[in-house]
C-alpha cells in the first residue's frame, strides 16, 4: 500500500507537470542576471564538491522564473521587495531597547554588514551551536539592546534580514560546512531526503530529481535561498526561509516543524550550503 501511494503521488507530479508546461510563461534559463546596471551575480555555476553524485550544476531560483519576473528583480525600482528593504533601513536606526540602542549604533550603516548573508548560518563558538541571521539580529536585539525579541518571521525581522542581504548582493555564497558545524549540517541533509506526509516527499522528489519540470504553472527551482527573504508575487509579501520551509513541508500534507526549530536551522545550513558558489540575491522576487 505503502508503495503504492508513493507511486500515485508521484504519478500525480508528473501529469501536473505535463499539463502546466503548455501554458506556463516562458522563463530564459541562459539569461545573465545584473541588478541596476551594475551588480553582478551568478545564477549557475558548478556544484559544491560535497554535492558531488547528486548535482553537477546549481541554478539560482531566479533562472526559471518568467521573462517578465526576472525583469521585475534586474531594477530595485521594479523590485517591490525593495520598498520592505526600505521599512528595514528605518528600523536599523531606530531605537529599540530602553537605552536607545539601535543596530546603527554599533554598525553606523547597513554597508558595513556587506559581507555577513553570504556566510551565514556559521557555527557560533561562544554559543556552541549553529546560527542562522535571524538568531544573530535577535542575539543583537536582546543581549545589546535589552530589547523584545523579534518574531521569527515578523515584518520588522524579515525587513531588517532583506536589508542585510541588499547590501551584500554579489557576495558569492561560501557557508562553511566543516568542523563542529558538520553535525548540524549532516542533520539537514538527513532531512533534505527523508519523506514527509500523505505524499511521501522529500525536498529532494522536487528540487533535485524534478527541478526544470513544471508542476502547477510553476517552474520548479532546485529550491537555493540565496535570495531570501523573497518576495513572492503570489502572497505580495516577503517570506522567509523557515516560512517557505513549512509551505514546502506542509504541501506534502504533513505536521510541519516550527520556525526556529533545529530541525530547521539544520535544514537551512544544509540548503544554504547547496548554493555556494552562487551569489546573494535577496531580496529576489519570485512567482
Amino acid at each position: 500500500m505503502k508503495t503504492m501511494k508513493k507511486a500515485l503521488a508521484l504519478g500525480s507530479v508528473a501529469a501536473m507537470a505535463l499539463a502546466a508546461s503548455a501554458v506556463t510563461l516562458s522563463a530564459d534559463e541562459d539569461a545573465d542576471l545584473t541588478v541596476n546596471g551594475e551588480i553582478e551575480m551568478i545564477v549557475r555555476t558548478n556544484a559544491p564538491d560535497h554535492l558531488d553524485g547528486h548535482l553537477d550544476m546549481i541554478y539560482s531560483g531566479w533562472t526559471f522564473r518568467s521573462n517578465e519576473t526576472q525583469a521585475m528583480q534586474m531594477d530595485d525600482f521594479d523590485n517591490p521587495a525593495m520598498l520592505f528593504v526600505e521599512q528595514g533601513e528605518a528600523l536599523f536606526n531606530t531605537a529599540m531597547g530602553p537605552d536607545g540602542a539601535s543596530c546603527a549604533g554599533c554598525h553606523e550603516n547597513a554597508e558595513s554588514l556587506s559581507d555577513v548573508r553570504a556566510v551565514y548560518p556559521q557555527w557560533d563558538e561562544e554559543r556552541g551551536e549553529v546560527q542562522t541571521l535571524t538568531m544573530q539580529i535577535n542575539e543583537c536585539v536582546t543581549e545589546r539592546m535589552n530589547a523584545e525579541p523579534l518574531g521569527w518571521s515578523s515584518r520588522d525581522m524579515v525587513n531588517l534580514e532583506a536589508l542585510i542581504s541588499s547590501v551584500g548582493r554579489g557576495q558569492v555564497v561560501n557557508v562553511a560546512i566543516d568542523g563542529p558545524a558538520r553535525e548540524t549540517w549532516e542533520r539537514g541533509r538527513e532531512i533534505y531526503y527523508t519523506e514527509y506526509g500523505i505524499l511521501e516527499m522529500s525536498c529532494a522528489s522536487c528540487h533535485e530529481v524534478n527541478y526544470g519540470n513544471y508542476i502547477r504553472a510553476d517552474h520548479l527551482s532546485q529550491g537555493q535561498i540565496n535570495g531570501f527573504p523573497t518576495y513572492r508575487l503570489k502572497n505580495a509579501r516577503l517570506n522567509s526561509t523557515h516560512s517557505r520551509f513549512r509551505g514546502c513541508i506542509r504541501d506534502t500534507r504533513a505536521h510541519t516543524f516550527a520556525e526556529g526549530s533545529p530541525e530547521f536551522i539544520a535544514l537551512e545550513l544544509y540548503v544554504a550550503s547547496r548554493g555556494n558558489g552562487l551569489t546573494v540575491e535577496g531580496p529576489s522576487v519570485r512567482n
